[in-house]
């Protein structure tokens, strides 16, 4: 029984000391600058996540088209 007390302790201090230097690494001065964002600021970049995804969506709508009827309708136009 003290061998898992003595394993929980030593896990404990491992937790502990890689929270210490959680601030002070060379990720330590972003994550100090970090801050929660406006309602308007998330609300830019859901406006601006969601354009570029239907874009690319609507790109590749497209390329099925162009693949799926182009053949035909160039057999059509040449023939």
């Amino acid at each position: 029984m003290a061998e898992i007390l003595d394993k929980g302790w030593e896990v404990q201090r491992r937790i502990e000391e890689r929270t210490k230097r959680l601030g002070k690494g060379k990720y330590g001065r972003i994550l100090k600058m970090a801050r929660r964002p406006t309602s308007d600021e998330y609300s830019k970049v859901v406006l601006i996540t969601s354009l570029g995804i239907a874009a690319i969506g609507f790109v590749g709508f497209l390329i099925y088209w162009a693949m799926r009827y182009g053949p035909d309708w160039f057999r059509a136009l040449f023939s």
